[in-house]
């Protein structure tokens, strides 16, 4: 932390833009939207006002979460050229200041989830902080290829806070909308990792694309895109799915599937011959795909609530 430290002292004063990119506002607006979708979707209904401040307070949470990883990971960031500018690396922040910030967020965040709607929401919103700034962040990111595996839990316990939210309790709805997220988040970010080149081997992550090479990445790729799919299916056969989303997700999955087998068929230097235009390609559509797979939960939920699209 000692470059950083030296590149603040050199840089100045941060403005109010730098403390919002170390709340990490794209990941917070999946964060938001996700949890959103699973409290919309659960069978018990939220009054607006509590659902707003729920909503808030997650996306709250979320924020804190990404500052405490920009404090840990000022080091490596400040190799990449992915993460280079991002506040505490570029010296526009100083590290103590994102760890205090994070701190401060993750308390106030747990603590008014807890009052706004119960406990049990509260507890799994600390623990996903936890579980995001320290196992994933502190430990599994710079000691295993399978980072990406097991810390993609963080990310996908959003649905499961919005519907604790809802019913103050776990189900198997919920723990389906969590294994969507699990299960996308390892070919989502290892389709970045192709075309980000050497950021992960400058920077010392074990990332598969650095430990087992691009060409066994390629092969992950297709084998978590063929086990996300039958669990993104599962899901139109609970409460909370129906034909509508079953549609949705058939045709998404599909085009993932397909992508995927593109991605596994390519060398190197086909893809350096075109810039790694399949696999940004990929990278953008997953993005859509996992968006439109929680639409399609929204909208089925609107049309049961008036009887129709339902089995």
């Amino acid at each position: 932390m000692t470059d950083i430290a030296t590149a603040f002292d050199q840089t100045g004063e941060a403005g109010f833009g730098d403390y919002v990119a170390l709340l990490k506002p794209r990941v917070m607006s999946l964060v938001v939207f996700t949890a959103l979708a699973g409290l919309v979707v659960a069978p018990v209904a939220v009054h607006p006002f509590v659902a707003f401040f729920a909503i808030l307070f997650i996306a709250v949470g979320g924020g804190a979460s990404g500052a405490l990883n920009m404090w840990w990971d000022a080091d490596i960031d400040a190799v990449m050229r992915r993460t280079a500018q991002r506040p505490v690396p570029a010296g526009r922040v100083a590290p103590e200041e994102a760890l205090g910030l994070g701190l401060a967020l993750s308390g106030f965040s747990v603590v008014m989830l807890g009052l706004a709607s119960n406990w049990f929401a509260a507890a799994l919103l600390a623990f996903t902080i936890f579980f995001y700034a320290v196992v994933y962040t502190m430990w599994l990111k710079r000691a295993t290829p399978q980072n990406i595996v097991i810390g993609g839990a963080a990310g996908a316990f959003p649905p499961m806070i919005g519907w604790a939210v809802a019913t103050g309790g776990v189900s198997l709805e919920s723990v389906l909308m969590f294994a969507l997220i699990f299960m996308w988040t390892p070919p989502h970010f290892w389709a970045l990792a192709l075309f980000m080149k050497s950021d992960y081997a400058d920077a010392g992550v074990p990332m598969l694309t650095v430990t087992h090479g691009r060409r066994a990445t390629r092969r992950h790729v297709l084998a978590y895109t063929l086990l996300l799919a039958p669990v993104a299916l599962a899901i139109a056969a609970t409460p909370i799915g129906g034909p509508v989303y079953l549609a949705v997700s058939l045709v998404l999955n599909a085009q993932f599937i397909r992508g995927a087998l593109a991605i596994r068929r390519r060398d190197e230097a086909a893809a350096d011959a075109d810039g790694y235009a399949v696999e940004k390609r990929f990278f953008r559509f997953s993005l859509i795909y996992l968006f439109l797979h929680f639409v399609a939960l929204m909208v089925q939920s609107g049309m049961g609530a008036y009887g129709l699209g339902v089995w």
